[in-house]
């Protein structure tokens, strides 16, 4: 998810998406400790776009107050 993407979309948004994501990387990381995770590359990935997501999040909250 680019940055771009991100700012796009309304602080609603951002904050269910940032849920999602988190959640996924729960049941990624789960997987990944059992073994079952074949793809190891997606960790890294959701990890930066959650990142992502609470950064353009937290400026959002500074631009508003």
């Amino acid at each position: 998810m680019k940055t771009s993407e991100i700012k796009a979309m309304s602080a609603e948004e951002i904050t269910i998406k940032l849920a999602e994501l988190k959640k996924e990387f729960f049941n990624l990381r789960f997987q990944h400790g059992a073994g079952q995770l074949e793809n190891t590359a997606v960790l890294p990935k959701i990890r930066k776009d959650i990142a992502r997501l609470m950064t353009v999040s937290r400026e959002m909250n500074l631009t508003i107050s």
